[in-house]
């Protein structure tokens, strides 16, 4: 239906192409001090070569660990994917990594793209692969690409092969339009989702990146609404006379927690999504609200002002063991559990300052990421090494990303009002 949502239909290592041990390694805790310097030519064979050279590039430089060199410094680059390159032209421009490969139009229109990966100092083929894909999936190929030369020279996963959804703002301020919108991690391909008729809060991803859940805001209530991406399938999950706050898949994908106002009162639910069936997790006349599952689905970190003033707390899935993990000066809300399960982020208020921060799930090694007139809404990259937020300086939301080091903090590629980002995994 979409051309990024059409599957890579083989991803394989080439026969004969035994990596050899990765001599480079690129340090992810150092963020952006030194970016290593890697070539990459552009893959003769099919139109859509320079394009997919672009966005292997863009992927590695926005990650802040590499250093995609100006190929107009580059030697003659392989013709044949199969020949080894000449490593000491590609010395004499001080690349330490080096990206060859081919791309060929297949019988049927299919584009294939074999690429290798090699260490120029060594002399080594550190990685050899190939992928095929329908010709409107060729962006899905080069991040593909990106995501196996990051996780080859890092020893993490990459996170280029996926999207964000996010509430794209439009109109002068008091009289916003909010639409829910959804666009490649790069900024590529951003389609709406909604038509504006309806203010849109608080998407989040299921664990498949096929569904979205979200919160619609009319003047008669709130709605919070299941959206199958591929299909524009739309289910409503619930109508609420009062307000209902950040509703958030489990990891399996079958309950969606939520803070709901009943009677007054907010608090935690959660739905179980096979029978709608719904259960209350916090009973405390504070306002409870922005549930965030941790990753094996046992705890769920929150935010409540039962203690005076919003701070995070940590319970057991079924409403157990609440307990506080905040104490630092400040305000604390939109908590949300990284992919790997190490850290919690979170958007803290300290007097006009904001700042999106990081702590452990015991409350313990909080650091501060960002500081801002205002940044809120954190969410993860799959790989759990990057963050991406809204930040308004006071002209309107925008989104930007952070690094877990907090030394790359770069706009995100949307150069239009936004906030409430969601950040989907990797793409199957």
């Amino acid at each position: 239906m979409r051309s990024w949502l059409v599957a890579i239909l083989a991803a394989v290592a080439l026969a004969g192409a035994a990596p050899a041990r990765a001599d480079i390694v690129v340090n992810v805790d150092q963020g952006a001090t030194q970016p290593l310097p890697i070539a990459i030519p552009v893959f003769p064979g099919a139109p859509v070569a320079a394009q997919l050279r672009e966005v292997i590039a863009g992927d590695l430089a926005r990650s802040g660990l590499f250093r995609p060199l100006d190929p107009a410094t580059f030697p003659a680059a392989p013709l044949e994917v199969n020949t080894q390159p000449t490593f000491d032209a590609w010395k004499a421009i001080s690349a330490q990594a080096l990206v060859t490969g081919q791309l060929t139009v297949e019988a049927g229109g299919r584009l294939k793209a074999d690429f290798r990966l090699w260490d120029v100092y060594a002399g080594d083929q550190l990685l050899g692969l190939q992928y095929s894909a329908s010709p409107e999936a060729w962006r899905r190929v080069a991040h593909k690409i990106a995501d196996a030369i990051y996780e080859k020279l890092t020893g993490e996963p990459g996170y280029f092969d996926t999207r964000v959804v996010f509430a794209a703002e439009s109109g002068p301020r008091g009289k916003r339009v909010r639409r829910l919108e959804i666009m490649d991690q790069d900024g590529a391909n951003p389609t709406y989702l909604t038509d504006g008729s309806y203010g849109v809060y608080f998407p989040h991803f299921s664990a498949n990146s096929q569904e979205v859940t979200y919160m619609a805001l009319r003047p008669t209530g709130s709605t919070v609404y299941l959206l199958n991406v591929a299909t524009g399938r739309q289910e409503a999950l619930g109508h609420f006379p009062g307000m209902v706050f950040a509703p958030r898949f489990s990891p399996d994908g079958g309950r969606v927690a939520m803070s709901a106002e009943k009677d007054g009162n907010t608090d935690v639910y959660v739905m179980n999504l096979a029978n709608h069936s719904w259960a209350r997790l916090t009973t405390d006349p504070a306002i409870d609200t922005s549930p965030s599952f941790a990753p094996d689905g046992r705890q769920i970190v929150f935010n409540s002002d039962r203690g005076g003033a919003p701070e995070l707390y940590v319970m057991n899935a079924e409403g157990s063991g609440v307990h506080r993990i905040s104490f630092g000066a400040g305000r604390y809300t939109t908590p949300v559990w990284s992919p790997d399960g190490k850290l919690i982020a979170f958007t803290k208020q300290e007097g006009s300052q904001f700042h999106i921060g990081v702590m452990k799930p015991d409350g313990s090694d909080e650091r501060l990421l960002t500081t801002s007139y205002l940044d809120e809404g954190p969410t993860w990259a799959p790989n759990s090494r990057v963050i991406m937020f809204a930040r308004d300086t006071g002209s309107g939301s925008h989104l930007w990303t952070v690094d877990v080091s907090g030394k790359l903090l770069q706009p995100a590629p949307y150069p239009l009002g936004a906030s409430d980002p969601a950040w989907s995994a990797l793409l199957p």
